[in-house]
């Protein structure tokens, strides 16, 4: 299943206008942004714990995470991430 996730291709649709990346377009990035999704609601479950501690540790986390989903959603975007102003490419 792993050399699905790093076979070569788009998983995310440009965004029109403005910079960054639009939804899905493939099953790969569905399962990225459910992942993404899934460990943030984690996260907050551990910041609800009530500790200050796990708040920070959340806090990382979720940083942490944002970032990774960042990196992989730029490497996979059709045409990369740049400003658009609305034209077809």
């Amino acid at each position: 299943m792993l050399h699905l996730f790093l076979k070569k291709g788009d998983w995310f649709a440009p965004k029109r206008f403005g910079y960054g990346a639009s939804w899905p377009i493939a099953w790969q990035g569905w399962a990225l942004l459910a992942i993404y999704l899934a460990c943030v609601a984690g996260a907050v479950l551990l910041a609800k714990n009530g500790h200050s501690g796990g708040r920070i540790a959340a806090l990382v986390l979720v940083l942490l995470l944002t970032g990774l989903f960042k990196t992989v959603a730029a490497r996979r975007t059709r045409g990369g991430w740049r400003w658009r102003w609305g034209g077809r490419d």
